[in-house]
């Protein structure tokens, strides 16, 4: 059976294996898993999750040409919706609340969002809107306007039971 050290290593092995590690924070989260499985040996209680503290700003998470996870530090990303939700299972709406993100906030770089704003409005997708939406309201209003359509005064059911009667 393997000892307690090597089960805190393979853990952390695989941990390190998705995320970059100096030899440093890897002895010191051997160290830590290591007095965590102790403890759990022992039968003494776990003490509760840490709250995650950032260690950089949302003004450095949200750069010109990337965006970087507050969660797990990873970065490059264009967008984070689809790294959210595969490595964190965590929804944005969530994530903002975390990091204290502002809900208006975009959770992508603002290069992209730039790239899409001008990309839409090279193929005028505004004007479409508008347009779509002079027409909606159009449909709304004619609606209003025209009569009530007359109530059913019987259906055919009732029509059946009133002529055998």
């Amino acid at each position: 059976m393997a000892t307690l050290v090597e089960i805190a290593a393979q853990i952390v092995a695989s941990h390190a294996s998705s995320t970059p590690m100096t030899s440093e924070q890897l002895i010191f989260e051997i160290g830590k898993v290591h007095n965590a499985l102790k403890n759990l040996e022992a039968g003494q209680p776990m003490e509760g999750p840490e709250e995650a503290k950032p260690s950089l700003t949302v003004k450095e998470a949200f750069r010109k040409g990337e965006v970087v996870c507050m969660v797990c530090g990873k970065g490059g990303f264009k967008t984070l919706a689809r790294h959210l939700s595969t490595a964190h299972n965590m929804k944005p709406g969530e994530y903002k609340k975390q990091f204290g993100i502002p809900s208006k906030q975009p959770l992508s770089a603002k290069s992209y969002s730039e790239a899409r704003r001008k990309m839409a409005q090279d193929r005028g997708l505004a004007a479409n809107l508008a347009k779509a939406r002079e027409v909606r309201m159009a449909n709304i209003e004619a609606k209003k306007g025209a009569p009530a359509k007359p109530a059913k005064t019987r259906t055919r059911v009732a029509k059946q039971k009133a002529a055998t009667k």
